[in-house]
C-alpha cells in the first residue's frame, strides 16, 4: 500500500462571535507521501505533477511557491528553526487542483521520523494571495495539541489579536484536524475537517470526480459566499495593515 491516500469528508465551520454562523460542505483531500508522487504521476493518467490535467499537484502551490523541492523546503526550515529530528518522511495533506485551479486555506505538512510525528507545519492563505506556515515541534503522536498566537490575516470579519488552538489526530484510516480561535473572553470560530481514507488510484479520482464536481471552485465561492452573508449578518470589516506573500513562524 502507497503511504500515499484520499480522504473522502467534511468541513464545517462555526462562528459563536460577533455574529453566530454556520457552514458545512463535502471535501475530498490528498495526502502525499513527497517521495512518492513521481510515482503516483506514472501510475495515474488522470493525475499529474507540475502539469495540466483533470487532477494535478503543483510545487509551486505550497512552500516558498516558487516550484522547487518541497521536501528540501521543509528540511531547511527544519535546520533553520534548529528542530533536530531524523526526519526520513514528509506527507502533505492538501486539495488537489481540478481542471488547474485549487484554493487551499490550509495544508499541513507532517514530518516523520519513522512512524512518529516530529513535526507539523501548518501553512495558511488567504484569498488575497498570501500565505504563513505556523511550525511546531511534536510529541504526542496519538493526540496532538498546539497553540499559538494569530500571526496571519485570514478573515476580514476577524480580529488579529487573537490565538489558535490546533487539534489533530495521526492521519491513518480517518482524518481528524479541528482549529478553535479564541480571544481573551473565549472561543470566536471553530473549524474541523473529518474524513475516511480512500487508496490513491485512478479508480477514487474518478469517482470523486463525480461526487465532488469542481470542488476547488466550490470552496473559493462558498467562501465568498458565506463572507456575503456574515457582512448581511452585521459583521464589521477588519483591514489589512501590510501585505505578505510566504512568512513563517516557529511556535515554541
Amino acid at each position: 500500500m502507497n503511504n500515499s491516500c484520499i480522504y473522502n469528508g467534511m468541513v464545517s465551520h462555526t462562528r459563536f462571535k460577533p455574529v453566530q454562523h454556520k457552514l458545512k460542505y463535502k471535501t475530498f483531500s490528498l495526502l502525499i507521501d513527497l517521495d512518492e508522487i513521481e510515482e503516483l504521476e506514472k501510475n495515474i493518467p488522470i493525475f499529474s505533477l507540475n502539469k495540466f490535467n483533470i487532477f494535478s499537484f503543483y510545487n509551486k502551490d505550497h512552500g516558498d511557491r516558487d516550484g522547487k523541492s518541497l521536501k528540501n523546503w521543509v528540511l531547511e526550515n527544519l535546520k533553520k528553526f534548529n528542530i533536530q529530528q531524523n526526519i526520513n518522511k514528509i506527507k502533505l495533506l492538501c486539495y488537489p487542483r481540478i481542471f488547474g485551479y485549487v484554493f487551499n486555506p490550509l495544508s499541513i505538512f507532517y514530518c516523520y521520523e519513522n512512524d512518529l510525528i516530529k513535526a507539523i507545519f501548518y501553512e495558511v492563505k488567504n484569498t488575497f494571495n498570501e500565505q504563513h506556515t505556523y511550525i511546531f515541534k511534536t510529541s504526542n503522536n496519538e493526540k496532538i495539541e498546539l497553540e499559538c498566537k494569530k500571526k496571519f490575516y485570514v478573515s476580514p470579519f476577524m480580529d488579529m489579536d487573537t490565538y489558535y488552538n490546533f487539534k489533530l489526530s495521526r492521519p491513518d484510516s480517518k482524518l481528524f484536524v479541528s482549529i478553535i480561535q479564541s480571544d481573551k473572553e473565549g472561543s470566536i470560530l471553530s473549524a474541523v475537517q473529518t474524513g475516511e481514507r480512500k487508496e490513491f488510484c485512478f479508480k477514487q479520482f474518478i469517482i470523486n470526480f463525480f461526487k465532488y464536481p469542481l470542488m476547488t471552485v466550490k470552496i473559493i465561492s462558498a467562501i465568498h459566499f458565506e463572507a456575503l452573508l456574515l457582512w448581511k449578518k452585521g459583521a464589521i470589516y477588519r483591514s489589512r495593515n501590510k501585505k505578505i506573500k510566504n512568512n513563517l513562524s516557529f511556535e515554541e
